[in-house]
């Protein structure tokens, strides 16, 4: 295997709680010396993982950025300590982040689809804006950010993708990119209102293609593309709705990514545009298995078994990958995503 140092970007994907699987594989890569982040483009908790990450690595090197990580994590789930979203003793029974038979969890689905976050949730609180302004130094990492950030968020009014870059890096640019509609107010900047990313960008990998030099995007997966069972609950028609909703946006980017490579094979494109190598780290059949209500499920027994999941995979995925890193892609774009 080479030992030469190799640059990469990172495009990570949205999923709540499910985030804690790509902090463990940032973990693990985070460990690999030989590996170096130019860009990151990320959606709601992946660009809140995004954003913890590049300021650790501002203030402290590969060591800060795990640390900052962790207590990230265990700041969200101390906070959701004091919520009614937390497993009983017998949901902890019935598998990791089982919570779909908790009452608290049935009323408060039921709560989300009958009123408004403006009715149910007036004050428009989230814990979230506490956990961040706890654990990020916003001005430092506008300052000095030691990698090109891309916070995606989707325009409200325009129904549009917005890419908030470093200096656009806010505590209220992180809210806007992991607010859901059904659970918080649209979040306000600069006289435009924005929902979670995951609808237009989950996340865009045009930025990393055009302000980035590296030609490696490594796609830190949370959401299943394929699901081979028909879902018949109606949570799970639910879900697999979502995850098709927030597969789309990344699926018509790599086809195009496709065709573009295919071009710049043939020579039809020059040197206007460069061959994009693909990656992929992901636990799709772990994924499939857990409910749509353990994304709510901020247990710290939970959260740190989807970090150990992540960093199982990133690890399996550096034996098997490193050495191909620059020369070519490690996933087949065509059958995966077209």
């Amino acid at each position: 295997m080479s030992t030469t140092s190799k640059t990469v970007n990172l495009a990570l994907q949205g999923g709540g709680a499910h985030g804690a699987f790509t902090w463990g594989v940032l973990d693990r890569l985070l460990e690999e010396e030989r590996m170096s982040f130019e860009g990151i483009c990320a959606t709601s908790a992946g660009a809140m993982n995004a954003t913890v990450m590049a300021h650790g690595l501002t203030i402290g090197g590969r060591e800060g950025a795990k640390l900052s990580l962790a207590d990230f994590w265990r700041r969200i789930s101390e906070a959701a300590a004091w919520g009614p979203l937390q497993p009983s003793p017998f949901d902890r029974l019935m598998g990791y982040g089982s919570i779909e038979r908790s009452p608290a969890f049935i009323f408060f689905d039921m709560m989300t689809r009958l009123l408004s976050p403006y009715e149910f949730n007036p004050l428009n609180y989230n814990p979230l804006r506490d956990v961040l302004e706890e654990t990020v130094d916003f001005e430092r990492l506008r300052r000095e950010s030691v990698v090109k950030l891309f916070l995606c968020a989707t325009n409200v009014r325009t129904g549009k993708v917005k890419i908030f870059e470093n200096d656009e890096v806010t505590l209220s640019a992180v809210l806007a990119s992991g607010c859901l509609p059904f659970l918080f107010q649209a979040i306000e900047i600069d006289g435009e209102a924005y929902w979670d990313g995951g609808y237009m960008g989950n996340p865009a990998i045009f930025p990393l293609i055009y302000q980035c030099q590296s030609t490696d995007v490594i796609v830190i997966h949370i959401n299943p593309i394929v699901r081979e069972a028909i879902p018949r609950a109606a949570s799970d028609i639910l879900n697999r709705l979502n995850e098709i909703s927030f597969n789309s946006s990344l699926m018509r980017e790599m086809r195009a990514i496709a065709f573009a490579n295919k071009l710049v094979n043939r020579g039809t494109l020059g040197d206007e545009v460069k061959t994009m190598l693909i990656h992929a780290i992901e636990a799709e059949l772990f994924m499939k298995d857990l409910g749509v209500a353990s994304k709510y499920n901020a247990d710290w027994n939970f959260l740190t078994h989807l970090r150990d999941v992540g960093r199982s995979c990133a690890d399996k995925w550096l034996t098997a990958n490193f050495c191909h890193v620059g020369t070519r892609s490690t996933i087949d774009i065509h059958a995966r995503y077209l």
